[in-house]
């Protein structure tokens, strides 16, 4: 891990609770929609920033 302050790590720890979020609430509108073309695009968001929350992650380890 790199050598991270503590108003860094802070910030990252806000982050990804943000993308968890963000992520969870696209998957909850895939759920809600009958659109597909609006699934779609949901889930593409969903993904995003999933994968935002991993890279986050790894980035800590």
């Amino acid at each position: 891990m790199p050598n991270l302050s503590a108003k860094e790590l802070s910030g990252i720890s806000d982050q990804l609770a943000f993308e968890k979020v963000l992520c969870a609430k696209y998957q909850a509108a895939v759920q809600e929609t009958e659109d597909q073309q609006l699934k779609t695009s949901f889930q593409q968001y969903a993904d995003q920033h999933r994968q935002n929350y991993d890279c986050l992650l790894n980035f800590l380890k």
